[in-house]
């Protein structure tokens, strides 16, 4: 697969979310998403406007032009990191509905029968989902340290490898709820994602890009969801029957 199939399967998640049956399952993240989102970015735009004024305001009168500048670009690195912690706790939150929603997506897809609706199954699931999404968190952790860091000591460069390895995530993040929902291990996920890592890196391209748009980034994790879900049935999944693990 290519850069150009990855943002595809991306795109694919906004038709995918409004199919019929499919749709009360995006809700919940969908709420999830808004609660996170109003409170979140309201508190932070607050912050960050009383911040900024501060510094300004030691700032002697023939710099004071410097807040035009200041401003936008506090907000466009505010944004970039919000959109990394707001996905990371959207996530956490939503995670036993976000593998049901994979798993009637590649019931649809496949042209599977439907399982009934058990909520208690969702609840029942849910250690075994937040031990796998923790399972995450201490694979990304360390490398986040690192690259961050790479960005820091090599402007330029450092950000737009920074760019790609939160692409490489989000990736990681979203394609990881079918392979789980089909039993097969996180490592064994990662392994046959770097062996389509331009597909990964157009597909978390995307959804870092959406994640940093207003209203839109309210619907990237469905989206993802889904998106990931159809590269999963339409091309991983034949990868993995292939090639199945040891």
């Amino acid at each position: 697969m290519t850069f150009t199939d990855g943002v595809k399967f991306f795109l694919s998640g906004f038709s995918l979310i409004q199919t019929k049956g499919l749709k009360r399952f995006v809700l919940v993240p969908l709420i999830v998403n808004f609660i996170l989102f109003s409170f979140a970015i309201g508190y932070l735009l607050t912050e960050l406007g009383l911040h900024i004024d501060w510094l300004i305001s030691y700032l002697p009168s023939w710099l004071t032009w410097l807040g035009t500048l200041i401003y936008p670009i506090a907000l466009l690195i505010l944004l970039f990191l919000f959109s990394l912690f707001f996905t990371t706790a959207a996530n956490w939150l939503a995670a036993p509905f976000n593998g049901v929603l994979a798993e009637r997506v590649e019931q649809h897809l496949s042209g599977q029968t439907p399982d009934k609706d058990n909520f208690v199954a969702i609840i029942k699931a849910i250690p075994h989902t937040l031990l796998r999404e923790w399972k995450k968190l201490v694979y990304f952790i360390p490398r986040f340290i690192g690259y961050f860091l790479v960005g820091l000591i090599l402007p330029g460069l450092g950000q737009i490898i920074w760019f790609l390895f939160i692409a490489w995530v989000l990736a990681v993040q979203y394609c990881d709820y079918a392979f789980d929902n089909n039993k097969y291990s996180f490592d064994y996920m990662r392994h046959v994602l770097r062996q389509n890592k331009s597909a990964c890196f157009g597909f978390g391209s995307m959804i870092s890009i959406f994640t940093m748009v207003p209203i839109l980034n309210l619907l990237v994790m469905p989206v993802a969801i889904c998106g990931a879900t159809a590269m999963w049935v339409e091309h991983l999944k034949q990868q993995v029957e292939s090639n199945p693990p040891n």
